[in-house]
Formats: structure tokens, C-alpha cells, sequence
């Protein structure tokens, strides 16, 4: 499919195609429609940059990014990504990578808005994945910064309890698995120890890949990782993290039951890693 991002006359076939899906982004928002992502038809799509997604069940999808200004409806419709997570996972979760590579390049698109080497406009090309500057020449392509989120445990079997963290700005009761950025030079396993040791002053021993998932807010790859805590004591930084603590499975499933504790859900990797170790879904009352 990515050969066909410079394929004008294909391009415009699918813009005529009433199959075609159309994802509509305002700046960096979507526009739930009864409860679910709002794919619409070419024809019912505004003017705007035109974005190749690619390829679902033999359907090509496509997103076209407007100006929120100019944005059909209330700007009371339009919401961040993080608002339509659930609505994915439960509706539509073959189409996550799409809306994913949808908000990346609409943040790319927002955030690249001149030429780093002479200062001149850009103009997209390549069906929204290049920029290239009207006076230079010079090619701008999207660029992912790996981060990586891990789910530290300690202990066996019954006694086995897993580290979640309280960012400042959560309302209370939120709790997730740690996070942070890879830095230069550093791999990201040393990153996962490093980020841990910051944030709540624990050493983790070994480490494990678990998966990935693009995180476009505004421009990550999100590489999840396992690992085995060294010690156990808890020193916040009191920066980024408000509060940490140690759960065993019983404590974790009693205080979500209750609504004491809340994690994420749906299609986030924190949540897959925090279901992993629990070794089943996440349905109790607090966990959204």
C-alpha cells in the first residue's frame, strides 16, 4: 500500500469510491458517531490533507486532516485520541492501528509547520507522509521516540505483587504501570531500569520484551517490557510520580472491585501488561 501514496490517479479513484472509509481529523481530534469512531464516505469528507491509512478487509482507508476552525460540527464534538480508546477496543479494534497512523500524522502535520534548514513553507506530499519545503527542496519525513512502560513485579505465587505508579496530574485513584522516554545512547532495557530507579527509586534485575504499540501523543512508539525487581523499597521523585505501591493480586482485584482502583483498559498496552500478570480480563467496576 505504500506505493501507492504517490499514485495521484489511484488515489483519486478511491476518493470516488463509495467504499472507500474516510477518518476525518480536526488538528489532532476525532468525532465519535453513536458511540464508535466515525468512518465516513468520500463524499461526506471536507477539503483538507489527504492521508493514505491503508488497507482493512479489502476496504481502503483513508483520513483527511482539516483545520479544527474548519471542522464540521461543535468543536464540543471533536475529542483527543485517549476519549475513543474503549470505544476501539470494543468496537472496532482492527481499525486501532489505522486511527493510530491517522493522529501521528495529523500531530506530524501540526507540529512540522516550516522548514528546519532555510525556514520555508512545506507542502505535503506522498499522500501525507512526506513534507518537503516549497524553496529548499528538503524532505521531512515522521519521526517515532521509542518509550518504553514496564510491568516490575517481585515475590511468587500468591505473594507475587506488581508496581503501579500515580502521575501527579491523575485524578485519584488512577494507578498504571511506569513509563518514560529512551534516552540517547541508552538501550531500553537499561532504559526501563533507569526510569524506574528515577521515578520510585527501585533496582530492576532482568528484563523482558512484551510487545508494542504506537502511541502518536504526539509522536511514540510505547515498547513494553516485563521486569524483575532487585528491591523492593519505594522513594518517589515526587516529580512525576505522586505515589507508588506494591499489589498482590488479591489487594489489586479487591480495590478495582470497589472502585478504590482504577487502571486503564481497553487497548492499551499498559493494560494488556497489567492483564498479563493478572492473569485475566479486567472487569471489575474501576477499571475503565
Amino acid at each position: 500500500m505504500g506505493l501507492r501514496r504517490t499514485d495521484d490517479a489511484w488515489l483519486a479513484e478511491q476518493m470516488a469510491d463509495p467504499a472507500t472509509r474516510v477518518l476525518v481529523v480536526a488538528g489532532n481530534r476525532l468525532r465519535p458517531v453513536d458511540g464508535a469512531v466515525g468512518w465516513v464516505g468520500p463524499d461526506e469528507a471536507p477539503e483538507g490533507t489527504l492521508v493514505l491509512l491503508g488497507d482493512s478487509d479489502g476496504v481502503v482507508h483513508l483520513a483527511v486532516i482539516v483545520p479544527p476552525d474548519e471542522a464540521p460540527g461543535g468543536a464540543e464534538e471533536w475529542v483527543p485520541l485517549r476519549s475513543v480508546l474503549t470505544l476501539l477496543a470494543e468496537g472496532s479494534p482492527q481499525h486501532a492501528p489505522l486511527v493510530m497512523h491517522a493522529i501521528g500524522l495529523a500531530e506530524w502535520h501540526h507540529a512540522t509547520r516550516f522548514c528546519p534548514r532555510c525556514g520555508g513553507t512545506l507542502a505535503s506530499r506522498s499522500a501525507g507522509h512526506e513534507l518537503r519545503c516549497t524553496q529548499c527542496d528538503r524532505a521531512q519525513f515522521p519521526r517515532t521516540d521509542p518509550a518504553v512502560i514496564m510491568a516490575i513485579t517481585h515475590g511468587d505465587g500468591e505473594d507475587e505483587a506488581i508496581l503501579l505508579g500515580r502521575n501527579t496530574a491523575w485524578p485519584a485513584g488512577r494507578w498504571s504501570t511506569l513509563a518514560g522516554f529512551c534516552e540517547p545512547g541508552e538501550t531500553l532495557e537499561d532504559a526501563v531500569r533507569r526510569e524506574v530507579m528515577e521515578e520510585v527509586g527501585v533496582q530492576v534485575g532482568r528484563v523482558a520484551y512484551f510487545g508494542s504499540q504506537p502511541w502518536p501523543l504526539p509522536a511514540s512508539l510505547m515498547l513494553g517490557f516485563t521486569g524483575r525487581a532487585v528491591t523492593t523499597d519505594i522513594d518517589v521523585d515526587g516529580a512525576e510520580i505522586e505515589e507508588a505501591r506494591w499489589w498482590t493480586r488479591a489487594d489489586f482485584e479487591a480495590a478495582g472491585r470497589s472502585g478504590e482502583l482504577v487502571v486503564p483498559r481497553g487497548i492499551s498496552i499498559s493494560s494488556s501488561l497489567i492483564e498479563s500478570w493478572f492473569g485475566r480480563p479486567l472487569d471489575g467496576p474501576g477499571w475503565d
